[in-house]
C-alpha cells in the first residue's frame, strides 16, 4: 500500500501511547482512523486532542471479547465504508512468572496481548479480503518478543507467540493482496511502564531495586510513539515485516543469533530432507521479503488456511 490516503485504519489501544502515535502518523498521511481502546480516561483525552478531526472515530472495545470486537468492526463500516489497515495493538503488563501458582493474572495478559491480536486477524482480515482492494495487518510484538525480559514471562509468551503468529500470517495473506508487519518496539513513552512522577507519592524510588530504577530512567529517555507510528506507515508502504524502533538491541540479537547457529549439531543431512526444506525455504523468503508486493486478491489462488470471507454484522 503505496498510498494510504483516504484509506480507513482500525487500531486496537488507540488512545494512548503506541496506538495513538500511530493514529496521529495515519492520519498525517490522510488517513481516516479508528480508535478501538478499552479506556475511557485514554479515549476521552485522545478525543481532546484530535478535537474537531472528522477522520478520526472512536469505538469502546475489549479485544478479548470477540463479540466487543465484532461490533467495533462492524461501527467501523458503518461509520467510513471499509476498512484497509488493522493495527493489532492493545496490550497490557504484567501476567505473572513462569512458575508461580497463579492462574487469573496470567491468562488475563494472555487473553488480550495474543488472544487480541488473534480476535481481530480472525474478525477483520475477512473483511480487508472481501473488499478485494489490498490491506496491510500491523501487529505488535515487542523486544520481550525477541529477546527474554526477566520477570514478566506471561508478557514474554504472549509477544513471543505474536511474532510467530505474524509470520504465519503474512505467509498466508502475500498472494492476497494484504501484508503484513510485526512491530517490536523496545522503550517507548507509553502508559505500560508508568514512571514515579506519573504518580507522585506512590513509589519510593530511593530505595526501589536497581532493575526499576534502570527501567526507569531507560522510559525516561524512551521512543516518542509518534516517531514510532511514522515507522509504521514506512513500513506498510514499503510491505516490510520487521518493524524495529531501538537499535540499542541490536548486538544482544546479533549474540543469541550467534548461539542459535552454534548450537546446531555437525551432520550430513540426508538429500531428501534437504531438498524438501530448501523448498520451503524458498516459498518462505519469497514471501516474507522486504518489499515484496502482494498481488490482487483476484489473481491468485488462497495460500494456507483459509480465514473466510464473511464480514460480521455486528
Amino acid at each position: 500500500m503505496e498510498d494510504l490516503t483516504g484509506k480507513v485504519a482500525f487500531i486496537t489501544g488507540g488512545a494512548s501511547g503506541i496506538g495513538f502515535g500511530m493514529a496521529r502518523a495515519f492520519l498525517a498521511e490522510g488517513m481516516k482512523v479508528v480508535l478501538a481502546d478499552w479506556s475511557d480516561d485514554h479515549i476521552a483525552r485522545a478525543k481532546a486532542d484530535l478535537k474537531g478531526n472528522n477522520a478520526a472515530h472512536f469505538v469502546k472495545t475489549n479485544v478479548a471479547d470477540r463479540d466487543s470486537l465484532r461490533a467495533a468492526a462492524a461501527e467501523t463500516l458503518e461509520v467510513f465504508g471499509k476498512i484497509h489497515v488493522l493495527c493489532n495493538n492493545a496490550g497490557v503488563n504484567g501476567g505473572g512468572t513462569a512458575a508461580s501458582e497463579d492462574f487469573d493474572d496470567w491468562d488475563r495478559a494472555i487473553s488480550i496481548n495474543l488472544g487480541g491480536v488473534i480476535n481481530g486477524t480472525k474478525i477483520i482480515a475477512p473483511i480487508i479480503r472481501a473488499q478485494g482492494e489490498g490491506g496491510h495487518v500491523v501487529n505488535t510484538s515487542s523486544m520481550a518478543g525477541v529477546v527474554p525480559l526477566p520477570g514478566l514471562a506471561a508478557y514474554s509468551t504472549a509477544k513471543y507467540a505474536v511474532r510467530g503468529y505474524s509470520e504465519s500470517l503474512r505467509l498466508q495473506l502475500a498472494k492476497q493482496g494484504i501484508g503484513v508487519s510485526c512491530l517490536f518496539p523496545g522503550a517507548t513513552r507509553t502508559a505500560i511502564v508508568p514512571l514515579p512522577e506519573d504518580n507522585p507519592g506512590t513509589v519510593d524510588e530511593d530505595n526501589a531495586p536497581q532493575f526499576m530504577k534502570d527501567l526507569w530512567q531507560a522510559m525516561r529517555e524512551a521512543i516518542d510513539p509518534f516517531d514510532t507510528g511514522k515507522a509504521v506507515v514506512e513500513a506498510i508502504k514499503e510491505n516490510r515485516f520487521y518493524i524495529f524502533t531501538n537499535r540499542e538491541f541490536l548486538e544482544e540479537v546479533k549474540q543469541r543469533h550467534r548461539e542459535i547457529e552454534d548450537a546446531f549439531p555437525e551432520q550430513d543431512p540426508p538429500p531428501g530432507r534437504v531438498k524438501f526444506e530448501s523448498m520451503r525455504a524458498d516459498m518462505v523468503r519469497n514471501l516474507m521479503a522486504p518489499g515484496n508486493r502482494p498481488v490482487p486478491a483476484e489473481k491468485n489462488e488462497d495460500f494456507g488456511l483459509d480465514l473466510g470471507s464473511k464480514v460480521p454484522s455486528g
